[in-house]
């Protein structure tokens, strides 16, 4: 048997990233970023709402997404009944951030 073909190699326009001068970029604030990633999401008119978990013991993230802004309901009440799990619900208006409350403390 042959080895693997190797892959052709695609050109890139890196050079000229690298060769352009620094007002060729438009400097940006932490701020600005932070509203554009973070406050500017946007979700498709198809998709009613998106649900992430994460496992607060083993960290592994899950993911759901929802037409139906009713089966989105169902879904987060049935994960909120789930113990170690921190659930992040985006929807078009907001972002919300449910975690569980510790009730064993004396706090």
């Amino acid at each position: 048997m042959t080895g693997k073909k190797k892959k052709p190699y695609y050109p890139n326009n890196w050079q000229e990233y690298k060769d352009a001068e620094d007002d060729a970029f438009i400097p940006h604030t932490f701020e600005e970023l932070m509203e554009w990633k973070v406050g500017g999401w946007e979700l498709p008119s198809s998709i009613s709402c998106v649900i992430r978990t994460r496992n607060t013991e083993t960290f592994k993230i899950k993911e759901y997404v929802y037409q139906k802004p009713s089966a989105a309901r169902d879904k987060i009440h049935a994960l909120a009944k789930l113990p170690n799990l921190e659930i992040t619900i985006c929807d078009h208006q907001a972002i919300h951030h449910l975690t569980q409350l510790d009730t064993d403390s004396d706090d």
